[in-house]
């Protein structure tokens, strides 16, 4: 019986250690500048795949990444469970009621957001092959129709998870526009998932044969039939029998994942891949009311910050980036990915009768692939329907819609950056006051804020006195907030001041205030200042939150604080 020795076992833990380490920090960095996760994900398997390490140091790539062997075939099992579960995590996020609430909008705008794409993709892969590299599809002995109808269908499908979230930071996700986006959404993932699952089908992708072509087809419908009707009514059913008789998350966590791999399983055995059977599964228990908020978000916190940065940075083991980049194919593939879905998403939302500002805004959001466009991409790859250089286009054509959907959104619907406090925050403006009176400890506060913003310290500290003078800030509890508006400031910057002694700010209560939080910002900038301020408000309303600040030691602790509230 064939097993893992000792050093593949070292191996493999290595490289799931080192390859979970990269993808973290790095997608914690992309967060860091606003961008998707993701990008820091991919961008770590980049570094460690053939694209650098194994350009740089080929035999350390080679022990840690082999592409042959037992070793091998772990490392993809792996990544398999990893993309089986993420794609639970997206079927969890579809609401299926969504789509009736909205009524015929909603189907206006997904069948066009879904029609207009794949007619274009469809075309351009009939009309321009070997510029799109459809010869690998060829090379598989696959029917001629494969490469268009999955190429056609890689341009149809959105990012569910990418556009939620974009909604929600921009505080567009209750909104009408968020609602049509999202329900439009769904059914456009349900409808592209089921033509790239018959494409599948049509590939003969599982290895066994078991089914005909048309036997498969005809089975995947079946079975998305049921799981959207019967399982989904099955488990309502059953989900509150489960809370009532057995631990509190385990019993459901474990029935939810159960009933995914199994799921999975049967999709796989079907001829098609298995995280069809995952989504759908994911799907039927995110529609039930009984399936609470609680569980989502621990099958998300488990998938998300374990599983999903495997899957990602596991992207970039696959191909070497550099070697298969090819400008004039990502170009082709962005430019005819972003014409199909923005216009055919705006033309649906018009039809539906959205005002032309918004009907822009959705096709745009729309536009966003993100994972989704990935994972059709890399199982693609797998069977040999496209070639490297296609694969890589489509991953930066994912990439590049998805950083595109907030600007544009921002852009066309004229809003506004969230101000968040974390945003504004320096080590250099966080510091233990040593003035025992306000406007010493005002003048104090402007010094030290003087050299990281640029501006003057003593017209600082003249204009937060005078604003101070019209009425105090102190707001009670330990807490004051002295601000100021300056016309020279480029962006909002807080400081934060800790008082052991506390300093007498005025407050309605009459407590000194041992928290002093500086708020300066533009000017021109009329919102900062009071999304600021409420966010402090909604920090220090707890006394442990402020006994917790002043117990911190260092901006360090201070921040992880903020950001853990």
């Amino acid at each position: 019986m064939d097993t893992l020795n000792h050093e593949q076992i070292t191996s493999l833990f290595l490289a799931l250690g080192i390859l979970l380490a990269a993808a973290k920090i790095l997608g914690e960095l992309a967060t860091r500048f606003k961008q998707p996760s993701v990008l820091g994900e991919i961008l770590a398997g980049i570094l460690l795949g053939p694209t650098v390490l194994g350009t740089l140091a080929p035999r350390v790539s080679a022990y840690l990444f082999p592409t042959q062997g037992t070793g091998a075939l772990v490392l993809d099992g792996i990544m398999t469970l990893a993309i089986v579960l993420f794609l639970l995590v997206a079927g969890l996020e579809v609401e299926l009621s969504s789509i009736w609430r909205q009524g015929k909008a909603v189907l206006t705008v997904g069948l066009a957001g879904i029609a207009v794409p794949f007619a274009l993709g469809f075309t351009a892969a009939e009309l321009a092959p070997k510029l799109l590299g459809s010869t690998a599809g060829e090379a598989a002995g696959s029917h001629p129709l494969i490469f268009p109808l999955f190429f056609a269908t890689a341009l149809s499908i959105s990012a569910l998870p990418v556009i939620a979230k974009t909604l929600m930071d921009l505080n567009l996700y209750r909104s009408d526009l968020g609602m049509m986006t999202i329900a439009a959404a769904v059914f456009n993932d349900l409808l592209g998932w089921i033509i790239f699952a018959i494409v599948l089908g049509m590939m003969g992708a599982s290895s066994a044969q078991t089914f005909s072509v048309g036997q498969t087809i005809g089975l995947v419908l079946l079975f998305a039939l049921v799981c959207l009707t019967l399982l989904r009514w099955g488990i309502h059913r059953l989900l509150p029998w489960i809370q009532a008789h057995t631990s509190w998350p385990g019993g459901v966590l474990g029935f939810a994942l159960s009933l995914a791999l199994l799921g999975a399983a049967l999709t796989e055995w079907l001829g098609v891949h298995a995280i069809f059977g995952s989504f759908l599964v994911g799907v039927a228990l995110g529609d039930s009311p009984h399936f609470r908020r609680r569980i989502r978000a621990v099958i998300d916190q488990f998938v998300s910050f374990i599983f999903a940065p495997l899957f990602f940075a596991g992207i970039g083991l696959k191909v070497n980036f550099l070697l298969h980049f090819q400008p004039g194919l990502v170009l082709a593939v962005l430019l005819i990915a972003c014409a199909g879905k923005i216009f055919g998403c705006w033309f649906g939302g018009r039809i539906a009768g959205m005002a032309p500002r918004e009907a822009w805004a959705l096709g745009f959001t729309m536009n966003a692939r993100g994972a989704m466009e990935i994972i059709l991409g890399l199982v693609a790859l797998r069977y040999g329907v496209i070639g490297e250089p296609m694969f890589v286009a489509l991953v930066v054509m994912a990439l590049v819609t998805s950083l595109l959907t907030g600007p544009a959104l921002t852009r066309i619907l004229r809003l506004r950056h969230p101000c968040r406090l974390s945003d504004y925050l320096s080590s250099r403006g966080f510091f233990t006051l040593t003035a025992g009176d306000r406007e010493t400890a005002l003048r104090e506060m402007a010094a030290a804020v003087a050299q990281p913003t640029g501006l003057d310290a003593r017209v600082v500290a003249e204009t937060i006195l005078a604003r101070e003078r019209q009425m105090s800030t102190g707001l009670g509890h330990g807490v004051a907030v002295p601000h100021a508006r300056l016309p020279d400031l480029e962006s909002p910057f807080v400081a934060v001041g800790l008082s052991p002694a506390g300093i007498d700010f005025e407050a309605p209560d009459g407590l000194p205030a041992q928290i002093i939080f500086l708020i300066l910002t533009p000017r021109e900038d009329q919102g900062a200042q009071l999304e600021i301020l409420a966010e402090i408000s909604r920090l220090c309303r707890q006394p442990e939150v402020r006994q917790k600040i002043m117990q911190t030691g260092n901006f360090t602790e201070f921040l992880a604080l903020v950001n853990t509230r």
